[in-house]
């Protein structure tokens, strides 16, 4: 365990410093690290993680939390593992501060969804490293962002920068659709471990359209997701014979009822703040678009031309799984449909199922939703110092660009800190609005956008934990 009598920066060893940096106004100078050399190191690590196939399921977290804890014990940091399955656990660490402040916690998740190897030019698994790019499983989402705010926790530590706040990283299990072992766990079960005023995690977008960086995005919500199943019930028989309360029938219709609905748009502090400064820094007619949301045509304009900004401004349906009949010349009894609804944060979900029920308007037809695996939040503030350094630390490393606040369409394990009063933010290196996505094959980052984001995280953590005179 650190010290909390900690060194001048000025006399720190163990990584190059490039110079010093004057911070927010009345607060302590920080050291800057070379943060060539930190990127490097953030290559080695994301690397090195790739090459442990976490893949969710089944996950096996727990290769990939004794490779970080190795990385730790080498620079003499304690850490702990916390698990409900012993083969999927989660790693906490902390560097220790003079108190005045609550923690700050930066973490990311060790699990990955998994790939169709034969749609890959690259082992998914092997951490290539090639034309300034690391490939692999995890390269997006999240392996990046666990390396990264690794090496700026390490580079906290061996420059000894004199701290307000307790800085708490996590790798966390179970991100990929089963919270339970991972996040939520931790929140039931561990909390003194990882409470903290502050959150830094995944769920950024910070988009590059011919070389510039279009703005720096950082989520401070998030859309909550929720399962509602379909069910049409009727009279098995022969498929010679149709029948009129044939399941399929009925299921069918009322699919393409809920198809043509769209819940209301409705902003919130976040939202509208996002549409607001994305006008400023968008083209003419976009920019247009953006300064009329009320408008009808707009509103169609945005659900079949920009379906994440449309998915932000309204709670969301995506019916995406249906299941009925096992043969041809067999009417079957059952029929289901299974729907993705992402609700907006406040949304009255038994006011949508009601709705949703009105709008079907067929007896044959159950809806019921399913208990959600991650609760409802309410969103973090624009105007808190997290946000705010993030603000500055964004237009310093990334040559000047706006920062706006959004909301993410999917989900995160932001949503449990959130409901436990903590300020969580998301954040994320510059991505080539070209290059494959996250879940998607040959999975990429560039090398260099990773080092941006290592010295973005550092810069604020420096920032915000740092101490002040």
């Amino acid at each position: 365990m650190q010290s909390t009598a900690r060194r001048p920066c000025a006399l720190a060893a163990g990584v190059a410093m490039a110079a010093l940096c004057s911070r927010a106004a009345g607060q302590q100078r920080a050291a800057v690290p070379d943060f060539a050399r930190l990127r490097d190191e953030a290559v080695g690590v994301l690397t090195e993680l790739i090459r442990i196939d976490t893949s969710n399921p089944p996950g096996a977290e727990t290769r990939a939390a004794e490779y970080i804890r190795a990385v730790l014990e080498r620079e003499r940091i304690p850490s702990q593992m916390f698990w409900r399955d012993a083969e999927r656990a989660s790693l906490v660490a902390r560097l220790r501060s003079s108190g005045r402040r609550r923690p700050i916690l930066v973490m990311g998740h060790t699990d990955v969804v998994g790939v169709d190897r034969a749609r890959w030019t690259v082992d998914p698994f092997g951490g290539v490293v090639k034309d300034g790019y690391v490939y692999g499983r995890g390269a997006l989402d999240d392996k990046d962002t666990v390396a990264a705010g690794l090496v700026a926790f390490l580079a906290l530590h061996r420059l000894n920068v004199p701290l307000d706040r307790d800085v708490i990283f996590l790798a966390e299990a179970g991100e990929e659709g089963t919270p339970e072992l991972g996040i939520t766990y931790l929140v039931e079960h561990h909390w003194s471990a990882i409470e903290a005023e502050f959150a830094l995690a995944e769920g950024g977008d910070i988009p590059v359209q011919s070389g510039r960086i279009r703005y720096v995005g950082v989520a401070t919500t998030e859309k909550t997701p929720n399962t509602v199943t379909l069910t049409a019930r009727g009279t098995a028989g022969h498929g010679s014979m149709p029948r009129v309360d044939n399941p399929i029938v009925h299921l069918s219709a009322a699919i393409a009822k809920i198809g043509a609905y769209q819940p209301p748009m409705r902003l919130n502090e976040t939202t509208r703040a996002f549409f607001d400064r994305l006008a400023q820094v968008s083209p003419p007619p976009e920019a247009a678009l953006f300064a009329r949301l009320e408008d009808p045509q707009v509103q169609d304009e945005l659900r079949r031309r920009y379906i994440t900004y449309n998915s932000m401004l309204r709670t969301s349906i995506s019916p995406n799984v249906i299941r009925g009949g096992f043969r041809t010349n067999v009417i079957p009894a059952e029929a289901t449909a299974m729907l993705d609804v992402r609700a907006l944060p406040g949304e009255d979900m038994d006011r949508l199922l009601s709705t949703l029920k009105a709008i079907v308007d067929d007896p044959a037809i159950e809806i019921v939703r399913a208990a959600p695996n991650r609760p409802a939040a309410p969103p973090s503030p624009i105007d808190s110092e997290l946000f705010q350094a993030l603000e500055r630390t964004g237009r310093l490393v990334f040559s000047g660009a706006p920062t706006v606040p959004m909301m993410l369409t999917g989900a995160t394990d932001m949503a449990q800190l959130r409901a436990h009063g903590v300020k969580a933010y998301g954040i994320s290196e510059p991505v080539d609005v070209r290059d494959p996505t996250a879940h998607g094959d040959n999975e990429r980052i560039a090398i260099e956008a990773l080092g941006k984001y290592v010295e973005y995280i550092y810069r604020t953590l420096a920032e915000v934990a740092g101490a002040r005179p």
